[in-house]
């Protein structure tokens, strides 16, 4: 799930190091140290201030040409009649794939072959296309080796699930995620970011006492612990506590998730080689990290099932959640009547929501405070909404449909960084994909399992259907944009979505795609968007906060989501009016 319980928003990013300058954001970064070690994970330096793109390399070597010649022989002739990027295949080792996916889409358009070595993957950057495959043809599609990737680690949940497993799961569990359970998680997500509130305030009065007046704090790490601390009372009614302290079973998750990054930055899956899991270091810490996960959520399980009140759906969904002491999803799917899943499937389950439910949300707050940070114009905007919507006072259901611009910063945040910036899909049957924007017009043709990657980073930056696609606007997401004659494609309309507190891929015709689109689209989308805003807004409620050092030096690293290889150091300091 990426942000949130996503079952369509983890993606391969298959990247390795590079040092080379990466011009595409529109903004820069710090470097420092971290806590959060990720050592495994391939890494490069970033300059934001620009928004060309890198040249493409034009000489190829020996590798290169070699690649090419097996793609030609192996694979050249099974997807026909598009577009294809054969270019320099050591490009891929020089920075992560989407950077190159960018450059190759402004080259080649918005549907084309990505070819090297015996392999060959669609590439889509384009509305129409994406919306064909993740809505119009959905069931034609799988997650493909996506799914191959994570079924050691989240089983039949809810992203790896084959395609009947996740019918009979979806049904399942959307209906946990109902307006009651949001309003009272709303207050769960208020409570917890009340304590790094009280973190930060207890920092900084520690620091007045010595003669500071600021804290400096990896606010990445920080996120990513308020995250993990709402995930497991949000999902599980088990507080980690992660916030003041550090336990057994938070650092398994934290290797869990170093592992599933370090599967989906890594060629060649050695894993799966017989007594890879005993002889392999690492591995025999995966299994253990999971071990000690598993008994936690099997624990967990159990104590619900011995309090199961078994109740039909629209009775649970009618219950005081508000006042509840379990208000959890656990407890909603262990008390549904008819639904007797076993511990096994339950623990796929809600292992999913645990490893995808809390990292991205980490990242995008991460960037949004970022960004902001590079903005202070826009900073100060988002602190007088919240000062003339909340005061003193603390963040509630009702008052979060009133910060309209914060919304708009955290969507905006998400554009400009999505998590993940792919989407993996393989097809089930031969398809015709639509031609797209300036495609042919007869479509492409492509037989069955053939990969896709949709491209969300280019989806979000596409020059051709974002008006300063670099750019960080928030108000974008108020201005109703035409198609501008684009065949297919139904423009930008606030309006397409009535009541919707954030921006979706329905407003914008599957050219903004946080969270998927379609029936296989992120089932907790609501919850991770309402979770970043209440933080956000707590933190800007009560602190200024500045980038410590230059935003132009920073290493950028990518594996499952976008974050930093160091942390987000900022400078913290109370706001003179609070």
């Amino acid at each position: 799930m990426a942000t949130g319980f996503c079952s369509s928003n983890t993606c391969l990013v298959l990247n390795r190091r590079s040092d080379s300058i990466f011009r595409h954001f529109p903004s820069s970064y710090p470097t420092s140290g971290s806590t959060r070690k990720r050592s495994s994970i391939r890494t490069m330096k970033c300059r934001c201030q620009s928004t060309g793109t890198d040249e493409p390399k034009t000489k190829m070597n020996l590798f290169d040409n070699a690649s090419n010649l097996l793609t030609n022989l192996l694979s050249g002739g099974k997807i026909g009649s598009m577009p294809i990027a054969e270019g320099a295949v050591t490009d891929l080792f020089d920075r992560p794939l989407f950077f190159s996916l960018y450059d190759w889409f402004l080259k080649y358009g918005s549907v084309y072959k990505l070819a090297f070595g015996p392999k060959a993957f669609v590439v889509v950057s384009d509305p129409i296309v994406a919306r064909h495959i993740l809505r119009e043809n959905a069931f034609s599609y799988d997650k493909g080796v996506l799914a191959e990737i994570l079924e050691p680690i989240m089983g039949k949940g809810l992203i790896p699930a084959d395609l009947d497993t996740w019918k009979q799961r979806r049904r399942v569990i959307a209906p946990g995620f109902h307006s009651s359970y949001l309003e009272a998680m709303a207050k769960v997500f208020t409570e917890c970011a009340d304590r790094t509130m009280l973190k930060f305030d207890k920092l900084i009065e520690q620091e007045e006492s010595g003669g500071g007046k600021l804290i400096e704090l990896d606010l990445e790490t920080e996120f990513s612990n308020l995250a993990l601390d709402i995930i497991g009372l949000g999902v599980f009614n088990y507080d980690f506590g992660s916030i003041t302290k550090e336990s057994p079973v938070i650092k398994a998750v934290y290797g869990t998730l170093f592992e599933a990054e370090h599967r989906s930055t890594f060629y060649i899956p050695y894993w799966n080689i017989p007594l890879a899991r005993w002889l392999v270091p690492r591995q025999r810490k995966f299994q253990s990290d999971l071990k000690v996960i598993n008994d936690c959520l099997d624990g967990l399980i159990q104590n619900a099932k011995e309090t199961r009140q078994e109740t039909d759906v629209e009775k649970l969904q009618q219950r005081d959640y508000l006042n509840l002491k379990d208000a959890s999803l656990l407890r909603f799917l262990v008390d549904m009547r008819g639904v007797d899943v076993d511990d096994r499937q339950l623990r796929d389950d809600l292992m999913t929501m645990l490893i995808a439910g809390h990292e991205t949300t980490a990242a995008v707050l991460t960037w949004a405070v970022f960004l902001l940070a590079q903005h202070p114009v826009k900073m100060k905007k988002a602190q007088s909404e919240i000062d003339a919507v909340l005061g003193q006072g603390r963040t509630t259901f009702e008052s979060l449909k009133k910060l309209e611009y914060l919304r708009l910063i955290v969507v905006e945040s998400l554009r400009l960084y999505p998590q993940p910036p792919l989407l993996i899909r393989r097809s089930l049957s031969s398809d015709i994909l639509p031609g797209g924007y300036n495609g042919n017009k007869n479509g492409y043709e492509i037989p069955a399992g053939t990969d896709v990657f949709l491209s969300v980073y280019n989806l979000h930056r596409s020059p051709y259907f974002w008006d300063k696609p670099n750019e960080f606007e928030p108000e974008r997401f108020l201005v109703q944009k035409e198609s501008q004659g684009i065949e297919g494609w139904a423009g930008f309309d606030p309006s397409r979505s009535p009541g919707a507190l954030y921006p979706n891929e329905i407003i914008s015709d599957f050219a903004f795609l946080p969270f998927g689109g379609g029936p296989r689209k992120c089932v907790g989308d609501q919850f991770a968007l309402m979770e970043s805003t209440i933080a956000l807004a707590m933190l800007l409620q009560k602190f200024d906060v500045e980038l410590k050092g230059s935003p132009e030096d920073v290493e950028l690293v990518t594996g499952a989501t976008i974050h930093t290889k160091t942390g987000l150091w900022c400078k913290l300091k109370k706001r003179s009016n609070v």
